[in-house]
């Protein structure tokens, strides 16, 4: 079997290909800065949620296997808090290891799995993806504010109550154009219905827009990248989120008797680089805003070589 005709060259050349038209697009100003945030809301607050909602809209949650999560979060949120005690409990902390725990299972992950492993491979992923915002965005969003406070107190200003700032995070991860719409399509999927075709069709439509419209316009985010000054950190990350956490959720995937196409998938989704969710931390918090940003891009290009070669050894 040549490289050509290898499943993981196959499933991944698509993606990369596309990601490289974006770039090229975006070094050329074919896309300008400007338009890149009304493309973002293009595909999260319509593409995304059609997508989400018509393949959830058919699985039964009796059909769920849940043991994916209940093996893919303990190992991605100790990681996470690991991280964050090895630098020291700040919001510059909290954000780089928010860069090496959470997935771009999204925007890349959901094209390649697809591509790769088929309707039975997304299923699994999607049941990630479903809660994968609601846990690592709602941990992170409580972990940031609460580092904020305990550095508003050393700086001797005030901060919002602790209660406040956990009920304001939990309700921004559950209002979220991702597990909206995929707990709609689960609920709607237990009810028995079919979805009319005259409302089936559209959807369609715009779910099949929404990987190669998500991927070219991951390329044309980094060809805006800033790289200079931030390779070491940078490089650390993308290794921690790359090669790590895929390790480690391949561990506790074993300890929890997780095998075949949901191992595959586990690993696969950790192994996925940075996802787009953790600059909207740093932006926020006006923290480590280039760095992430470089990591983003440096994780997103390595994937060409830790995806393949993940993918390559659990094939």
């Amino acid at each position: 079997m040549s490289i050509a005709t290898h499943p993981v060259f196959v499933s991944l050349a698509p993606v990369f290909l596309l990601i490289g038209v974006g770039f090229v697009a975006g070094r050329l100003q074919w896309v300008r800065g400007e338009a890149i945030k009304d493309l973002s809301n293009l595909v999260f607050l319509v593409l995304i949620p059609a997508m989400l909602f018509r393949s959830m809209s058919k699985v039964h949650i009796e059909q769920l296997d849940l043991r994916p999560v209940l093996a893919y979060f303990p190992a991605a949120i100790a990681l996470l808090f690991t991280a964050i005690a090895w630098r020291g409990f700040n919001c510059r902390s909290v954000v780089m290891a928010m860069a090496g725990a959470f997935s771009n299972m999204v925007m890349i992950g959901i094209a390649l799995v697809e591509l790769a492993y088929g309707q039975q491979g997304l299923v699994t992923l999607l049941t990630l993806v479903s809660v994968h915002a609601l846990i690592l965005l709602t941990i992170g969003s409580v972990a940031l504010e609460l580092a904020a406070a305990r550095e508003a107190r050393q700086a001797g200003s005030g901060s919002p109550h602790v209660l406040a700032t956990a009920a304001s995070a939990i309700k921004g991860a559950v209002i979220h154009p991702v597990p909206l719409p995929i707990i709609a399509g689960l609920l709607f999927a237990q009810t028995g219905w079919v979805l009319p075709s005259v409302v089936e069709r559209p959807l369609q439509l715009l779910g099949n827009a929404f990987g190669p419209l998500a991927l070219v316009l991951v390329g044309v985010s980094m060809a805006r990248t800033p790289m200079r000054g931030h390779w070491r950190d940078a490089l650390w990350i993308t290794f921690t989120k790359n090669l790590v956490l895929p390790a480690v959720v391949g561990l506790s995937a074993w300890a929890w008797g997780v095998t075949g196409l949901p191992l595959t998938v586990m690993v696969v989704a950790a192994a996925l680089p940075i996802g787009a969710n953790v600059f909207l931390f740093a932006h926020r918090y006006h923290v480590v805003e280039e760095l992430t940003t470089a990591s983003m891009g440096i994780s997103t290009a390595a994937a060409l070589f830790t995806l393949s070669l993940v993918m390559f050894l659990l094939s």
